[in-house]
């Protein structure tokens, strides 16, 4: 099959939920609502009957760790130094910016799609990537605001530790883990159960992810949106790639990598900035210009990337 035959339905849907609110058909103010099932919900369920199922020994996935996680790092790290350099932006600045062209929505807009083109076995590279992006993207972002100072109360460490603990795809993961690693199977109404809710992730992300798309946002700061959209979506996928070339990493792997990367910035940059009240509008252009970009740059790589669906 075609991939594009693959990949647009599947753009369609946030298309779709975009036009629903554009139109107040649906009311925008029903996104979040959306957004807080499918992270708190839906993907939960995906990720523990997936991993859990799984073998304990596919689970060690150093490689891409080292290709995904590499190339998310390095991303931000050029993308920092080179705002602090040039541009002479403070700390904080030059974290967002870095955040916004490194951090990626693996959770709402990676992992569905490639759940919905290449079915379970490339939901766990994409967890895992998920986990990254959570578990040490998160909080090195934090630690990097706290560093350059913001009105309010600092985040203790305490508190940091336990909201990433807690945080729905880590804490989801982590079960999953135990009971791969314990080798406990699932019992077949549990499955059934937790699967029911997974299938729901794919539509109620994707139109949650459209219905809350902001056009007036793409006004803000357009040209060094623009600058931080091509990073994100031609630059980083091409760093990950070429580590995935270099580590050897497999064809299925490689791909949920590239896409990984390809993908929009996370709307948890923006909840960043908000927290911290650094770069809003530049953000909220960032990922409003990637959402729409990625449509046919997602299809490129696709189409281009050896072993994706053809």
């Amino acid at each position: 099959m075609d991939v594009a035959n693959l990949v647009l339905p599947v753009f369609a849907i946030i298309v779709t939920g975009w036009l629903a609110g554009w139109s107040g058909y649906v009311s925008r103010s029903l996104a979040d609502g959306l957004v807080h099932f499918a992270y708190n919900v839906a993907m939960p369920a995906l990720l523990v009957v997936t991993i859990a199922q799984e073998p304990a020994r596919n689970l060690l996935q150093g490689r891409f760790l080292l290709a995904f996680g590499g190339g998310s790092a390095l991303c931000f790290a050029l993308v920092f130094l080179a705002v602090r350099a040039a541009w002479g932006r403070g700390l904080a600045s030059s974290t967002i910016h870095g955040m916004a062209a490194a951090m990626t929505n693996t959770g709402f807009v990676a992992l569905p799609i490639l759940h919905s083109i290449y079915g379970q076995p490339a939901v766990l590279p994409a967890a895992i990537a998920t986990v990254f992006v959570a578990g040490v993207m998160f909080p090195a972002a934090v630690i990097l605001l706290e560093s350059g100072g913001r009105g309010g109360q600092g985040v203790r460490p305490a508190a940091l530790a336990r909201q990433i603990l807690l945080n729905p795809m880590v804490l989801s993961t982590l079960l999953g883990l135990a009971g791969a690693v314990a080798g406990l199977p699932i019992p077949a109404p549990v499955a059934a159960y937790l699967t029911i809710f997974a299938d729901a992730l794919t539509p109620c992300a994707l139109f949650a992810i459209g219905l809350g798309l902001s056009v007036a946002g793409l006004r803000a700061n357009l040209r060094a949106s623009l600058i931080l959209a091509a990073v994100k979506l031609v630059v980083m996928p091409l760093i990950v790639y070429g580590l995935c070339l270099a580590t050897g990493l497999n064809p299925l792997y490689t791909i949920a990598a590239v896409v990984c990367a390809a993908v929009p910035t996370a709307k948890t940059v923006y909840i960043l900035a908000g927290e911290y009240k650094v770069e809003e509008p530049l953000v909220a252009a960032t990922v409003s210009i990637t959402t729409l970009l990625s449509v046919p740059t997602l299809l490129i790589w696709l189409t281009a990337l050896p072993g994706s669906a053809t």
